[in-house]
């Protein structure tokens, strides 16, 4: 074999057995980071939200976004059970770390529902209500996304929502005590959702950076995380609108 030849070989085979390295998962989270800035952003032009930044919100005012929140809250391990219904064998991971998270979130709506009765809400009225308009489009978008073959986008919302309660909630209770004077058993709901929620995103992150999320599976979860961040801004900014 000449020399020639050899370099040929020896080049082919270096293309054809070629595997181009993964990319940097971190890539992913780095996309993520950017859409909670933005999200953040958003958050911070929210009307009761600028309220409660600046002290001027009302037993009312809390009333009315737990009142709304509920609605949404109920459909959350719902649209987390339809979408661990719709992974397949090969995705088995992903599908029982969906069935334990339903688990945890399908009791959620009680809490909260203790505490606008201790605030001096009526269960019945808040049973009762209704989605706003921002509640019905993210419940609606959510169904859809988990009702596809092996919804992996899905992991995006979870981003958002979960990095919600681990990273605002407790701040938001904490404002509402000392603006309002209110009692650990009546923020009970978001006092909670900061350490349960930061637990549940570090068991996300584990998945976001792990090798089961291909180039595709990304940017499903990032449409999927803009999509949600937009939504759920829209629901606490509708408040009532139905």
């Amino acid at each position: 074999m000449t020399s020639s030849e050899i370099s040929t070989r020896t080049s082919t085979e270096t293309v054809e057995g070629y595997r181009p390295p993964q990319p940097d998962r971190a890539g992913l989270l780095a996309r993520l980071s950017d859409v909670w800035t933005d999200f953040e952003a958003r958050l911070a032009e929210v009307p009761i939200l600028r309220a409660l930044d600046d002290g001027d919100v009302t037993v009312a005012d809390y009333q009315r976004l737990l009142h709304n929140l509920r609605q949404q809250v109920v459909d959350g391990s719902l649209w987390i059970a339809r979408a661990a219904s719709n992974f397949d064998m090969d995705h088995f991971d992903l599908r029982s770390a969906a069935i334990s998270h339903a688990l945890e979130e399908h009791r959620d709506h009680l809490l909260l529902e203790r505490d606008y009765v201790a605030v001096g809400g009526s269960l019945e009225a808040l049973r009762a209500g209704r989605k706003n308009l921002g509640s019905q489009a993210l419940s609606g978008y959510m169904f859809h996304e988990a009702s596809k073959p092996n919804p992996v986008g899905c992991l995006g919302a979870m981003f958002i929502i979960e990095g919600l309660g681990a990273q605002k909630a407790g701040v938001w209770a904490r404002r509402f005590q000392e603006v309002l004077g209110l009692a650990d058993n009546q923020v009970h709901f978001m006092a909670y959702h900061q350490d349960a929620d930061a637990e549940h995103t570090g068991t996300l992150d584990a998945i976001l950076t792990s090798d089961r999320i291909d180039d595709d599976a990304a940017d499903a979860i990032v449409t999927c995380a803009r999509v949600v961040a937009r939504l759920y801004v829209m629901q606490l900014t509708e408040l009532d609108e139905i």
